[in-house]
């Protein structure tokens, strides 16, 4: 099976920090796909903008590296290539004195075309680009502006952050992008419980047991320091990634796919989400922070090796999270994320409750509760685990398997990536799958406390050895309730 591709109507993409990591990893090679299935119409035009002094056969020959370098060669035609090449220009901006924007609007012209304008930049940019947007008379009807995280860094400056912007662009046009929201078993989370009758009536306290939310990675810093050192594991992955994937797994079903209707069901969970003080701060989470260890390439340094200064930032968090709602109470949500970990794994586990009695004897062994797997990176792909009889002659023996479906194998051609699904999105004006203005400051609600609480109290960061699964107190966190984490290979 393969999926339809609908072109979308013409539009002109612009790229701030078009010349950046971001624009060269992967908004340039998803637009190559784009391109590649054939998704643009005619006349589509990509502007890079940025600092850098470059003309447009310059910014043509970074393109083309950057999709040499990252798209596979199987999916590089000549012929593609060459035409998404020729859509390319580039205006040399300087978001800070507004130095540019004027020939940006001459380059675009009275187009009724569709824009959209990517800030593939430095949150500290945002509003001086926005600003310079609307000064220079580029926003139309027409016009979205897709903004990066994170946005702010509290409750009180993702506020400021989307005051300035909420005053240059309505809300409808403004797309706050989480990348992880773009992914194929996310959305298939949608489907599963609300295109199924097989677990929607399961999907509730009464059967299931707990939840976990896992986010790994087996890198360091690379070339974030900056960035991470300021802002540390909770901000940069829980606040956004971690917490919209528990809105998806506890949301009620929406009366509808519109995006309002989505978000609004996401609003209320994250509204339910009980308040962490400080006094349940210690109970309830765990900070950590890697040292000297070894991953797959061999031998790693800590954090603070690699920092090149001492630092107190957390590069690991686990947290006990309750929703205060119905179809919730008495659930505990486990989420953990970090950096150094054993292996690169973003997944969700459902455990449901065990059953009720068993009619076998001990010789049949253990019965393990039922888990449903939802496995977002590497190989996408959904796991129910049940129990079966072990096959052979030699009696009632149990043993617990995988139902997989893997998305590699269960469907033909190339996946698409996470941006090159959100960026179509962008340009129909698709909101359902960007945070609207209220969940992201209801996200820094929950937040803040927990982050206050480290502050007040001096929860220390624990040291946990690069290339293991975190802290000892994180497994504790889980197994003084009686389970433990999924570590699924």
């Amino acid at each position: 099976m393969t999926s339809q591709i609908i072109p979308v109507d013409p539009f002109d993409f612009i790229i701030f920090g078009g010349t950046g990591d971001l624009s060269e990893r992967k908004l340039l090679p998803a637009l190559y796909h784009r391109q590649r299935d054939h998704q643009f119409s005619e006349p589509t035009r990509i502007i890079g903008a940025s600092r850098t002094k470059m003309d447009d056969k310059e910014f043509r020959a970074f393109a083309k590296k950057a999709i040499s370098d990252h798209v596979k060669p199987e999916y590089i035609e000549e012929a593609e290539l060459k035409t998404f090449l020729d859509r390319l220009s580039y205006i040399t901006v300087d978001a800070k004195s507004g130095d540019g924007f004027g020939e940006l609007k001459k380059s675009i012209g009275d187009s009724k075309r569709i824009r959209v304008f990517y800030l593939a930049v430095a949150p500290s940019l945002f509003g001086d680009i926005s600003d310079n947007l609307k000064a220079h008379k580029l926003v139309t009807p027409d016009s979205r502006i897709v903004v990066e995280k994170p946005i702010g860094r509290d409750l009180e400056s993702a506020r400021a952050l989307n005051d300035i912007i909420g005053d240059d662009f309505g809300e409808h046009q403004i797309f706050r992008i989480d990348h992880y929201l773009g992914k194929e078993t996310v959305q298939n989370l949608m489907a599963l419980r609300f295109a199924n009758a097989l677990y929607e009536p399961l999907w509730n306290s009464a059967h299931i047991d707990h939840v976990q939310i896992t986010v790994a990675e087996t890198v360091g810093l690379e070339d974030r320091v900056t960035y991470y050192d300021k802002a540390g594991a909770l901000r940069d992955m829980v606040q956004n990634h971690i917490l919209q994937l528990l809105c998806l797994v506890a949301m009620e079903a929406p009366a509808s796919m519109d995006a309002n209707a989505v978000r609004d069901e996401k609003l209320k969970v994250l509204n339910a989400l009980k308040r962490v003080n400080g006094n349940e701060a210690p109970k309830q989470t765990v900070r950590g922070q890697y040292r000297a260890g070894a991953s797959a390439g061999g031998p790693v340094k800590g954090y603070i090796e690699e920092l090149g200064a001492e630092s107190t930032t957390e590069t690991f968090v686990a947290i006990k999270a309750e929703i205060a709602n119905w179809r919730w109470a008495g659930v505990p949500f486990y989420l953990r994320t970090g950096k150094r970990l054993a292996s690169r794994v973003s997944e969700i586990v459902i455990e449901f409750k065990p059953i009720p009695h068993s009619i076998f004897g001990e010789s049949a062994g253990p019965i393990f509760n039922n888990q449903l797997v939802i496995r977002l990176q590497p190989d996408e792909g959904v796991k129910q685990f049940i129990m079966i009889k072990d096959p052979g002659p030699g009696g009632m023996r149990l043993r617990q398997i995988p139902l997989d479906m893997s998305f590699a194998q269960s469907f033909d051609g190339r996946a698409p990536d996470a941006y090159e699904r959100l960026i179509m999105d962008v340009v129909r004006g698709n909101q359902t799958l960007f945070m609207r203005r209220d969940e992201v400051e209801a996200a820094w609600k929950w937040i803040d406390p927990i982050q206050n609480a480290w502050e007040g109290s001096r929860q220390e960061a624990q040291g946990y050895t690069a290339g293991t699964w975190g802290p000892s107190a994180s497994i504790a966190l889980i197994e003084r309730d009686g389970r433990t984490w999924h570590e699924s290979n």
